[in-house]
C-alpha cells in the first residue's frame, strides 16, 4: 500500500479540510435534531434524537460512498468536439449549470 500521499501537502491540506467540514456539519446535525426533538412529547425525545443522529451518520457515509464512486467514474461515454465525456464530467457538469441557474434565480427573484 502506498502512503506516499501523507506526506504531500495538498494532500494534508485537504485532508483536514474535509475534517474540520465534517465536524461543522456534523454539529450543525446535532443542534438541528436537537431543536427537532424538543417538539416532542418526552418519552419520545430519547428515540428520535438517536434516530435522528444514526440517520445523518448512515446518510452522511452513503454520500462519502456515492462521491468515491463518481471519481471513479472517469471512462468517456462519447465525445463532443473531439473531448471525451465522462460520467463523472456529466454530473460535473450538470452539477455546475444547477448552481448557477440557482444563483441567477436567486438573484433575480430576491
Amino acid at each position: 500500500m502506498d502512503l506516499a500521499w501523507l506526506t504531500d501537502p495538498q494532500a494534508l491540506i485537504a485532508l483536514a479540510t474535509l475534517t474540520a467540514l465534517e465536524v461543522v456539519l456534523g454539529i450543525d446535525n446535532i443542534i438541528f435534531i436537537s431543536i427537532l426533538v424538543g417538539r416532542l412529547p418526552a418519552e419520545q425525545r430519547d428515540f428520535a434524537r438517536r434516530a435522528g443522529l444514526a440517520l445523518a451518520m448512515f446518510s452522511r457515509l452513503a454520500l462519502l460512498l456515492s462521491l468515491s464512486w463518481i471519481m471513479r467514474l472517469t471512462t468517456p461515454l462519447f465525445e463532443v468536439f473531439g473531448q471525451g465525456l465522462s460520467g463523472r464530467d456529466l454530473i460535473l457538469l450538470g452539477g455546475g449549470l444547477f448552481l448557477i441557474w440557482k444563483a441567477t434565480h436567486e438573484v433575480h427573484n430576491a
